[in-house]
């Protein structure tokens, strides 16, 4: 759809501030044209291309031609003579041969440069001298005709003389010309008008209807003419007008501007204004020589099965049953309805009264005839998409008859007016939380009312129910749309028009997520990163069968009566849940060992079986976690356990040493976390070790990962590193082996502060100069502060 700024402006003034009588120069209308193909394109309206209109022909002059003379050397070419406004004959060689002598045509004097770039300069044509260059319409950017100069004289309206700027003499001033998109669903836009309102409420300024005002004379309309629709569903409602005095001749110069700048080539005054009308109010029509429909009786119907007509390009067509016809009154079909007219009635030199129909005609129904005929046009696509079926009808038959009525043509009085099947009008019930759901704004309930009215709709406040509003109830809104919005049916169609007002510029960008079905748990999550930071000590991970061998818990220092015993085990070997990760891991790491691998690092997550609690039925089953470090003594096992505490954010992390079932008596400790116990950390009883097989000492670490982490959610966030030194300091203690080590752990701690970063046992001493009952116990301590480096006094 192409568009004009100043056809826009005489539906609102507004949507540009300037003096017609002193026009922007080019470059401040392309600022001016940028700016509002912005505004279209954000109300859906997509600028496909813009430019300035009368830019480019500022060189071009009126000339008169002269005479006429053949090449003497080239049978394509002939030599014209024209005078350019200066009285001098001017030799031009030329191509077409559409020019008489006496004609007026646009003429290039050498130095112009074209519209599409191209320089004019004096040249040399088969040994003769042209001048310059006789102008077609395709060549200054007015029309599509290339193969003959156009001949401005040709009209009678044509005032300009020899010399006179084209421009000026063709009254073209400057302007700007947007050639936009206009979707399926948007009939309304395939008007000039229709356009205005949108840009207008866009930019919140007026808009309105000029006054197509035109006298009435002669005799009335229902004297002359009568409307029968035989099928409703076919045509909702026809509208028809009488128009006598009718003068066909050529379009003023000012309304053929305008229908070649929107693409369409001038034919005659009444094709030219038909065609105008339905360009600036959307409203396709068209005209009957009244003479050729006798008594003026027009019949709507269904077509015949193979029903022949003549359309108006000359070509014959068989119609099927599905096709709208209109007929005379002796049912003889004179028109395809709402694609194409038929040749009986068309409109002549001869033609004194006009006929002119203004209807609403079924979209679907035109659809079906366009696509099976392959007959498209201009007025099938507007009637395809919807055409308004209101006011709008009448005011384009005034505007029509208003037009004609410049060429002396007079609207006979009264209006034939018959109604058809149109489409429900029924409120639709819109909840502003389901618009901004769909949007996502937060718009109210008055906003969105605003935007839509904005644009024609009539808005009125209701509850949920349908009732009158009522505080108490959820807000809604009835919404009915304007009869030029046919397309408009559902609350989805009522949420795009408001996203078009709001601007789709200012919707908030988001990605849309896709339907997920599930997901992790925090729990879930939780064990991942367990998995994770074990992995990341450079442990892996073993997955031993939950299924023990009958004495496997005994071998492991486990009671043997907490064992569940399977009645129909896959292997008796395998006959015993277990309650403990300890046999299983043992069994890897003797496997391990067996093949030479020393000093294996295994962890495994899974469940066990103790016995039931609390009178259940079913074994107290739960996922726990558990770590085996070959080859390294029970400090190991503690310092795996902190660096776990503190990627886990555990909280307060004690031990309490005590003696555990399957660990040794002395390197043993319960892991209480925030005060509740959660696990053991230590060493392998070396007689555990090897009921197993298993040489190497064997540190350990259980916790219940479950009861631990279930339910919980953890600060992972990050801490500040400080960009300063550390400084170590090795400290060893000698103490009796009845104080656990975790006492120490507890007082150094205390002592060292905040300064204190990380703290490691890392030897254990014992020797006869100690005493059997004593050890001694060394700790590397680190000191870091986040403002400065340490001191040694301060060490």
């Amino acid at each position: 759809m192409h568009v004009l700024l100043s056809w826009l402006r005489e539906f609102a003034p507004d949507v540009a501030d300037f003096d017609p009588a002193a026009p922007p120069s080019a470059a401040e209308l392309t600022v001016l044209g940028t700016r509002l193909g912005d505004e279209l394109s954000g109300l859906g309206l997509a600028v496909e291309e813009m430019s300035i209109t009368g830019e480019g022909l500022g060189d071009i002059v009126v000339a008169k031609v002269l005479e006429l003379n053949p090449h003497p050397d080239a049978d394509r070419i002939q030599l014209v003579q024209v005078d350019a406004g200066d009285g001098e004959a001017l030799q031009v060689a030329c191509g077409a041969f559409n020019m008489s002598a006496g004609d007026l045509i646009p003429f290039a004097p050498i130095g112009t440069t074209m519209p599409d770039g191209m320089e004019i300069g004096r040249r040399k044509m088969r040994g003769e001298w042209s001048n310059g260059m006789c102008c077609s319409s395709r060549e200054l950017g007015l029309g599509d005709d290339h193969d003959g100069i156009m001949i401005l004289s040709a009209d009678p309206n044509f005032a300009g003389s020899p010399g006179q700027p084209l421009t000026d003499a063709m009254g073209m001033g400057r302007d700007v010309l947007w050639d936009l998109e206009v979707n399926a669903n948007r009939p309304d836009a395939l008007s000039v008008a229709g356009v205005a309102r949108d840009l207008a409420a866009g930019l919140g300024v007026g808009f309105s209807y000029p006054s197509f005002d035109v006298a009435e004379a002669g005799g009335s309309a229902l004297d002359q003419a009568r409307i029968e629709i035989v099928d409703p569903s076919l045509c909702g409602r026809f509208v028809a007008r009488v128009l006598d005095n009718i003068t066909v001749g050529t379009s003023p110069q000012w309304l053929s501007n305008r229908l070649t700048a929107l693409g369409m080539r001038p034919i005659n005054s009444v094709v030219d204004i038909s065609n105008y009308v339905m360009l600036e109010l959307g409203q396709p029509n068209h005209t009957y020589d009244l003479a050729k429909v006798p008594a003026g009786h027009i019949r709507v119907r269904r077509a015949r099965e193979g029903e022949k007509i003549v359309t108006l390009d000359g070509a014959e067509r068989t119609l099927a049953s599905i096709d709208g016809v209109i007929a005379n009154g002796a049912d003889e079909a004179i028109g395809i309805a709402g694609v194409m007219g038929g040749e009986s009635t068309e409109i002549s030199d001869t033609t004194t009264s006009v006929l002119l129909e203004m209807a609403w005609w079924d979209p679907p129904s035109i659809s079906r005839t366009v696509k099976r005929l392959k007959l498209r046009s201009e007025a099938s696509m507007r009637f395809q998409r919807g055409a308004d079926w209101g006011e709008n009808i009448d005011r384009a038959a005034r505007r029509f008859a208003q037009l004609m009525a410049e060429s002396g043509a007079t609207l006979a009085p009264d209006t034939i007016d018959e109604p058809g099947d149109l489409p429900d009008r029924s409120p639709i019930t819109v909840l502003p939380a389901k618009v901004n759901g769909l949007l996502g704004t937060d718009l109210a309930a008055g906003e969105i009312s605003d935007h839509l009215t904005s644009i024609g709709f009539a808005v009125e406040a209701r509850d949920a129910g349908g009732s009158d509003a009522d505080s108490g109830a959820e807000s809604a809104l009835a919404v009915v749309p304007p009869t030029w919005r046919w397309d408009t049916v559902t609350p989805t169609d009522v949420a795009e028009e408001v996203a078009r007002m709001f601007g789709y510029a200012n919707l908030a960008r988001t990605v849309p997520r896709p339907d997920q079905v599930g997901g992790l748990t925090s729990y879930q999550k939780l064990r991942r990163r367990a998995r994770e930071v074990l992995v990341g000590l450079g442990a892996d991970e073993a997955q031993p069968m939950p299924f023990l061998a009958p004495d496997d818990l005994a071998k492991a220092g486990l009671d043997e009566a907490d064992g569940i015993t399977l009645t129909n085990p896959l292997v008796a070997e395998e006959s015993v849940l277990r309650t403990s990760l300890l046999p299983g891991l043992c069994k890897a790491v003797a496997y391990n060992e067996s093949h030479r691998t020393v000093g294996a690092s295994l962890f495994e997550i899974g469940h066990i079986f103790p016995p039931a609690t609390g009178g259940e039925l079913l074994p107290d089953e739960h996922e726990v976690l558990a770590l085996a470090l070959a080859g390294a003594e029970a400090p190991a096992a503690v310092d795996a356990l902190m660096v776990f505490a503190e990627a886990m954010a555990l909280g307060e992390v004690e031990l309490r040493g005590e003696e555990l079932a399957g660990l040794h008596p002395t390197r043993s400790a319960s892991v209480l976390v925030d005060g509740e116990v959660r696990g053991v950390v230590g060493e392998v009883d070396p007689a555990v070790a090897e009921a197993f097989g298993v040489t190497e000492r064997v540190a350990w670490l259980s916790l219940d990962l479950e009861r631990m982490l279930a339910g919980v959610e953890r600060d992972f966030s990050y801490r500040r590193v400080s960009k300063f030194p550390s400084s170590d300091l090795d400290l060893a203690f000698e103490a009796p082996n009845s104080l656990a080590a975790d006492q120490v752990v507890a007082a150094l701690k205390t002592g060292g502060g905040e300064l204190l970063i990380d703290l490691e046992l890392f030897d254990v001493f014992r020797s006869e100069a100690l005493g059997e009952d004593r050890r001694s116990l060394a700790y590397r301590l680190r000191f870091q502060a986040d403002d400065r480096t340490l001191t040694d006094e301060e060490l």
